[in-house]
This record gives C-alpha cells, structure tokens and sequence, in this order.
C-alpha cells in the first residue's frame, strides 16, 4: 500500500490560460481570468480534495510503471553464478510467483513453468499437491503504462479519497473502541470481557459437553527410538521434580532452578509433551499443580510474546488435546491479564505487561518492540477468541496484522525492530530471518493455513512477498561447497553471510506451505536449506549445532562454514529438528529420521548430564563443551516432542491436515475461517 504525504506544494503559474478545461471541473476558464485567483476561490476543501487527487494519480503513475526495471532490479539481485542448477531459472520463477500469478495459476499444476527437473519432486507424494487457489481479479503490476486510462475524472478521485479518509477515521475509532473495551476488560481479570459480569468459571459451566473439544488418544511410543526419546524426558523431568517443582528452569549441575517469570514455565511448556507422550502419571502431577498452584497474579513484568507462546499456548494446545476445562479457564485468565500491552496509541502492543498492576511497557533498555514478538502473538489470540467468542481477543492480534501489512518493506522483508507508540518500523534496522524477525514470516503462513487458507489472504499475500523477497535479497551460496544460506542485511542494506540456527525452521515451514499449493521453488529451497542445515551440525566434532553460523563468500577463504568462539553455543533448540519433522510427516522419507537420530544421539553425549540436560557453550570442542547450567523449557515443549513426533511409525501421529503448531510447537486445530 502506498502512503501519501501530509503535505503538497504545488506551484502553478501566475498566466492565464486560454481555451482549456479546468482539470478539477471540467469547466472552461477564461483565457484573462488568472488561474491563481481562480485556485484562491475555491473553497480550501476543495483545493486539498484537488490537490489530493493529483498526487493519488501521480502516484498510481509512477507504480504501474512497466516491469522492465522490476525484472532489472530482480535479476542483479538475483542469487548469483550459472552453477546453481535447479535455480538457474530463478529470476523467472520469482517474477511468476507475484501474487496476482499464485492466484491466477499455480506452479505446482504447471511444472513445465517453473524450469524443475521432475526427478526433484520425486520424495513428494502427489496426494500432498493441492490444487491452486481460484483467480482472483487483480492489478497485474505488469500492465504497460500506456494502458491506463489517464483521463480518470478527478472528482472521482476525490471521493475514493473522501472514502479513504473516512476509513482512517473509522480505524482510529475502532482502536478506541478497543482501547474502552480493555480498559474495561482488565478491571476484572476473572471476568470474562463484553459478558456484562459473567465469570470465567460461570462461562465454563455453561459450556456443553457437545462443545468440548474431541479428546486426543496417543498409544506412546512404539519403537526403540521413541523409546529413548521418552526416557530423555523422563530423566529430564524427574530431574526437574526434584530439583525445581514450580519454577521455570531446572539449574541441573548446581541441582537448583532459575526464575525468569515466575510461572512454572517448564510444567506448562511440556503439558501438551507428556500428554502426546502418553506419561499419564507425570502429566497427572501436571495438571494438580496448574489447577492448584499456578497464579498470574503476581506482581512482576514478563515478555508478552513469550508468556503467549509458551504459556497460553501450551495451555490451549492441552485443552484441545484432554478437553480439560482447567486449561482453558487458566488460558483466558492469562489472556485478560496480558490485554494491557495492546494499549498503544498504535495497536502495536509493548512487549513488557506486569500481570498483577495490568500496566503494561516497551523494554526498559530500548524503546521498540521486536518485530517477531508482535506478530507471533496471533494464533494464540484467535484461537481463544473462537473457543470463547470473545472478538476483543482476535482484534487486537488482527489490527497488528493490519498494521504492519501496510508499512513500507523491502520486497517483502522486514525490519527486526517496530515502536508500539509510533507504530512504524525503526529505520535502518537489520533484517534477518534469525532473531527478532523469524517468527514473522512463520506466522504469516501458520495463520493462514489456521483459518482455511483463504484465497484473498493478504497473509499469503505478505507471505509470498517475502519468499520473493528472500530470493531476491539473501539467498547466497558458498563458492566451495556449493551450501545455500539465508544472510542478513545490516542497516536494512548490507549483506551480511551470517545465519542464526533460529533461521532452520525456515525449511520446514517452506515445506508445509509447499504441502498446501504453494510453489515448486518454495520446495527446491527448502530441501537446500535443509542440507545446509544440517551440515552445520555435522561439520562440528560434538555433532551439534552452534547458535550462528557464518559462511564463505570468497573461494580463498579456508572453511565454507565456520563459527566464531562467541557463536559456539547451542541451547538446545528445536529449530531443525522441527524441519526434519515436517520433512518425515509430509513425505515419508526415513531419512529424515535417520539424520535426526544422529542428532539426538550426539545431545546424549554432550548434553546429558546426572540430573538433567543442560545447554553447552562449545560445540567445536568435544573435550571442553562447557556446560552452561541450564535447561531450557523448550528443551522439553519443542525439541523432544519434535524428536518423539520424528521417530514415529505414523507420519500423520499429529495431523498436519487438522492441527498446526505455533511457534513453540504446541499444537492448535486448523479451522475453516
């Protein structure tokens, strides 16, 4: 979308025109009668209705201008070299895979479009290609110039931007409205909001049991490798019973716990873990101590996007599963007491709310909010928006995403950093897929697919964008080994060959949308991605990933992928471990099992310890990892589940046709709208 100034100068002649139309009526001003003092009479509302509807047409002008500098733009920013192979049609797939095309013709109906050798899909089964969307009828930005109608009545112009006006001013008091209905909603907490007084467990009471969710049936692991994935968990859980029963990590070296919030954040991350798991026991002891001891009144700042991911979102997602009131009436609880982050001028939430005073504030140590915090909040918030009906939930998540598919990109990418006050992105921030910024893109595509991957989505639009957009601005390969990597842009422009592991759930979530109709490309790249991945474990002695890998860009460098003793640590993460799983689920494929076993099995080695697992500072060095003391709560929420998922005998264990995981891999049900 474009944005218009607030203000115009616009200079005119001081002659008199003889024998022409006035372009704002369309009526004959007299050659003596001098064009200022006919501007001066106007009405100044009408000189501003004028003068906007000029700049509108100038500007329509200077969009639709012909594609031949688009194409010139995408080619020089093009992944280099003729040796790509399966990518050496690239520059053609990105231009084809515009929005308009994906909604006029898919790829995947057409490979003989898209320069992919059919051996390439071979591992795909052709039961997961669905047919495009329907077309839609669109402005192809590959209309030529000449073709637009330029004599457009301008007093028609005026009234779209009499309409557009009225928009802006119905935005602005729709996001008052809302601010009245928090402000009302976070009086009671224990209340649910616009029920005029009804409590939260007066709601529940109320609810059918024909409106409870269908519960889940998991028969636990079925083969040796399922069976060391839940014995890891096991040790890692008693562990953390013993050691740290109520807090939210388990220290297993110093065998105590560290605080980050304040709510038991590895009981409620790994919920929905023991219950696919099938530990009945443990997921029992679970449960007793959220019903019984888990309290968010407590007077403390925590991140909202954490708090939503990790803990609304493993509450929902065992709701679902066990169809257990108790989760539910612990989620909406949280859910009121997280509404004072959306408090902004802008909707743009702050990212610091204290659950107890509801008062809510941007980092202490910066002003703006992370992009990826923002935009990861939205799954959670529909998704109990619709299990309670309460539209004050889905609309605060919504106008974010309003929000920020409006502001200006670079080719669909993002900067890392957005101001909740100003609403806008902070200038000449880095743009990367790692982190801060991954999460963005993830959502894009999971809400979409969460509310039935409509059509006109501009989700999918944004989506899209951005993949052109990696293409075009990141995509880079190593000049030995040929390893295809995803780079960052320091200042929003300089190129920079460094890849956070967070960057690895890309080739998965590219797979999944592949599942769903898009592109052929969006596969080709995944796969790459996939192996670069998992060269960065394998490329290290302990077999482990580091945080942040950086890669060659000349051929007189010694490594393709190296690793900076500050970047050596590995925290546990799920990222890749996800993708394998996507990869399995979606295809089939063992050997996507067999790699996530070599990966597991090095964990064991190195990261297991008496009285848990702990993170390691040092994955170069299989002699001195240097344990760092702490246990992650994803460790048990993302990772294991992953790995346990991964190794199963069915691919379809969880349903990727019926559930989608949010970004903290807890599972919630895809719905029709």
């Amino acid at each position: 979308m474009l944005e218009r100034s607030d203000h115009i100068t616009l200079s005119l002649p001081v002659t008199g025109v003889s024998n022409n139309e006035d372009i704002a009526h369309g009526t004959i001003i007299p050659a003596r009668k001098s064009l200022r003092r006919s501007w001066n009479q106007l009405p100044r509302c009408q000189r501003n209705l004028i003068i906007l509807g000029i700049s509108a047409m100038f500007i329509t002008l200077l969009f639709l201008l012909p594609t031949q500098l688009l194409n010139k733009s995408v080619k020089q920013n093009a992944l280099s070299g003729d040796d790509l192979g399966h990518y050496k049609d690239l520059g053609n797939i990105l231009l084809s895979n515009r929005v308009e095309d994906i909604a006029t013709k898919s790829l995947l109906n057409d490979p003989q479009n898209t320069g992919v050798n059919s051996e390439a899909l071979q591992d795909i089964p052709e039961q997961n290609i669905l047919p495009a969307p329907e077309p839609q009828h669109q402005l192809s930005l590959q209309q030529p110039a000449q073709q637009l109608d330029l004599s457009k009545n301008i007093e028609n112009i005026n009234e779209n931007n009499i309409e557009s006006n009225k928009e802006d001013v119905t935005r602005v008091e729709s996001l008052e409205n809302d601010r009245a209905e928090i402000e009302l909603a976070i009086q009671d907490p224990n209340l649910l909001p616009g029920s005029k007084g009804i409590t939260i467990e007066e709601f529940l009471e109320r609810i059918d049991v024909i409106n409870l969710p269908q519960k889940q049936h998991f028969h636990g692991a079925r083969n040796e490798r399922q069976v060391a994935v839940v014995n890891a968990f096991k040790h890692a859980w008693d562990n953390y019973r013993k050691y740290a029963w109520g807090h939210d990590n388990l220290k297993p070296i110093s065998e105590t716990f560290y605080d980050w919030f304040g709510l038991g954040l590895t009981i409620v991350d790994a919920l929905d873990t023991l219950y696919i798991m099938g530990l009945e026991d443990e997921f029992a002891d679970a449960r007793k101590w959220i019903s019984e001891s888990l309290n968010f009144n407590i007077n403390r700042d925590v991140n909202l996007f954490e708090v939503t991911i990790r803990v609304l979102g493993g509450l929902l997602s065992t709701y679902h599963l066990s169809a257990d009131k108790i989760f539910l009436k612990k989620s909406i609880e949280l859910t009121n007491r997280l509404l004072p982050s959306f408090l902004t001028l802008s909707g743009i939430p702050y990212s610091d709310v204290n659950l107890a005073t509801l008062t809510a504030h941007a980092p202490k140590w910066e002003p703006d909010s992370s992009t990826s915090e923002v935009t990861s909040l939205q799954m959670e918030f529909r998704d109990i928006s619709r299990l309670t009906n309460v539209s004050l939930y889905e609309r605060v998540v919504q106008r974010v995403n309003e929000k920020v598919h409006i502001l200006e990109k670079n080719k669909g990418l993002v900067p890392i950093f957005i101001n909740a006050d100003t609403g806008n992105f902070r200038k000449f921030a880095t743009i990367s897929l790692g982190a801060r910024g991954d999460s963005y893109y993830e959502y894009l595509l999971k809400q979409w697919i969460q509310t039935g991957r409509k059509e006109n989505d501009f989700l999918l639009t944004d989506y899209l964008t951005s993949i052109d957009g990696i293409f075009s601005k990141l995509l880079k390969r190593t000049p030995k080994d040929n390893h295809v990597y995803i780079g960052e842009l320091i200042d929003g422009k300089n190129f920079k060959p460094k890849m956070d592991h967070l960057t690895c759930y890309l080739p998965g979530a590219l797979l999944l949308g592949h599942h769903f109709g898009l592109p052929d490309s969006h596969m080709l790249l995944a796969r790459d991605l996939l192996d670069t991945c998992y060269q960065t474990y394998m490329k290290q002695p302990t077999k482990l990933a580091p945080e942040i890998s950086y890669f060659a860009v000349g051929a007189n460098e010694d490594l393709d992928i190296y690793v900076k003793p500050n970047d050596a640590h590995n925290l546990l993460r799920p990222e890749f471990i996800e993708s394998l799983y996507y990869f399995y689920a979606l295809t089939g494929n063992h050997t996507y099992q067999d790699m996530g076993w070599i990966i597991f099995q090095a964990f064991e080695r190195h990261a297991k310890v008496t009285h848990g697992y702990t993170s390691i500072g040092n994955v170069k060095n299989i002699f001195n990892t240097r344990l760092r003391d702490l246990m992650e709560t994803f460790w048990l929420g993302e990772t294991l589940k992953y790995f346990y998922l991964l190794f199963s005998d069915n691919p379809k264990e969880i349903d990727l046709e019926k559930w989608v995981f949010n970004t903290e891999a807890h599972p919630l049900p895809i719905r029709k709208n």
